[in-house]
């Protein structure tokens, strides 16, 4: 019984969204991974912002696609065809949440922005 409880706090735990990551953690461990240069390609911190770019944009194609289905306005209308983001947009989206607010913005705020400014609805 008592295994069956963890196991569904676990699971419970699982399908919530993942927390994003403040700017200012992101910017510092990519300024990190760009001072290890080809070597970045080892560090477990590469994935992870990977990841957290990656959860980022499946949250906020599934916040859009609620907007829509549910006949409110989206914070961005991309192309049908979806969008390409490189590192520099996604450095870029970063960069442009000013210094004072970065330890209190977390990424998929960085990420809607930029997306609005880009493709506005």
């Amino acid at each position: 019984m008592r295994i069956g409880m963890i196991v569904g706090v676990a699971l419970l735990g699982a399908a919530t969204p993942a927390a994003a990551m403040p700017v200012s953690a992101f910017l510092a461990k990519a300024d990190t991974l760009q001072k290890k240069g080809a070597m970045a390609v080892f560090s477990s911190d590469l994935k992870l912002l990977m990841n957290v770019v990656k959860q980022d944009f499946a949250q906020l194609r599934a916040e859009r696609l609620a907007a829509k289905a549910a006949q409110r306005p989206a914070a961005f209308c991309p192309p049908e065809g979806g969008v390409k983001m490189t590192n520099k947009d996604i450095m870029d989206a970063m960069q442009a949440v000013p210094a004072s607010s970065r330890p209190s913005t977390d990424t998929r705020d960085a990420l809607r922005s930029y997306m609005a400014r880009r493709f506005p609805c």
